[in-house]
């Protein structure tokens, strides 16, 4: 810009978009032209949520067993130490899942069978397949 250039005040943007209700939500719907290339799983991010929240819980003495943790939620405790298990992916992995680009073979019902202990082993399978 040149010294002689005004900068206006105001930057007036437009972005079209319409909104559409589903299941008493309203979602924003962008054109095909402006989606963004990757979403995150909300399935996934809910499910690390609460993994490490409970984590979290446990570690403090907030609660001293999964057993009572899992009472107090209301769910199966076998469930719950699967879920725990999320915790211990490797970094990489759970950061691809926030980031919404985990691919096809990082799903739920995947993680939630035992998978490997070793993060080389969990990116070799997770990431690469």
């Amino acid at each position: 810009m040149t010294r002689g250039t005004l900068i206006p005040e105001t930057v007036t943007l437009h972005v079209p978009f319409h909104i559409v209700k589903r299941g008493g939500r309203k979602e924003m719907h962008l054109p095909d032209r402006v989606r963004p290339d990757r979403k995150a799983d909300n399935t996934l991010v809910k499910a690390l949520a609460r993994a490490f929240r409970w984590k979290r819980m446990l570690e403090s003495g907030e609660f001293a067993t999964i057993s009572e943790l899992a009472e107090r939620e209301g769910i199966a405790t076998s469930y719950m130490t699967r879920l725990l298990r999320l915790t211990q992916l490797e970094p990489g992995i759970i950061e691809a899942v926030l980031d919404g680009r985990q691919g096809d073979a990082v799903t739920l019902a995947r993680l939630m069978d035992p998978f490997p202990i070793s993060w080389i082993e969990q990116k070799n399978t997770f990431l690469r397949t």
